[in-house]
């Protein structure tokens, strides 16, 4: 590890570790930017540096030690975690774009939408069970639309007045919204 990589870690954790932390309920935002500042080495607003400054109207818990660390190997944010208080934050960097060659154009591909066959028919009688461990309840019903296994439709259950929504299984078979087999 370089001395200087090393200095960037330190310098913005000592920044953060003064007299204001225990003084303050909440951490100092100010001390972030400068912290960050320090990491990348660049001033707020700097091609390399943070785009703007840490929202003031945070309210993260007080940290006595942050760490920091580059975000992906883009660069495009510095992570700022406390793991005292549980807390990260992302405060974006200017990237300096590098120049790329641009690919060579594709030829567009046609993608077909894939059909699943319906297993139940629209006029179908259907069985609608729903349970769990210890309960279960079941309903018949007419479908009122042809589904694939996992497609929603609509059943008519005789009692009801409104149709019922079911998420269709197999012929004949379905089960209610958010309950599974």
């Amino acid at each position: 590890m370089s001395p200087l990589f090393v200095a960037r870690l330190f310098v913005p954790l000592a920044l953060l570790a003064g007299p204001a932390v225990a003084a303050a309920p909440f951490q100092d935002t100010v001390a972030i930017d400068r912290a960050v500042a320090a990491f990348t080495g660049k001033a707020i607003g700097e091609a390399g540096g943070a785009r703007s400054i840490v929202d003031t109207r945070l309210k993260l818990a007080a940290c006595p030690m942050v760490s920091m660390a580059w975000r992906g190997a883009g660069q495009d944010a510095v992570v700022v975690t406390c793991t005292g208080p549980a807390w990260r934050i992302f405060v974006p960097v200017h990237t300096v774009a590098k120049p790329v060659s641009a690919p060579a154009p594709a030829a567009p591909v046609a993608v077909a939408p894939v059909k699943f066959a319906a297993v139940i028919k629209r006029g179908d009688p259907v069985t609608i069970a729903a349970g769990s461990p210890g309960f279960s309840i079941t309903r018949e019903g007419i479908a009122m639309a042809d589904a694939a296994p996992g497609a929603r439709f609509l059943v008519k259950v005789d009692s009801a007045k409104a149709p019922v929504q079911a998420v269709a299984i197999e012929s004949g078979r379905a089960t209610l919204p958010g309950w599974t087999e």
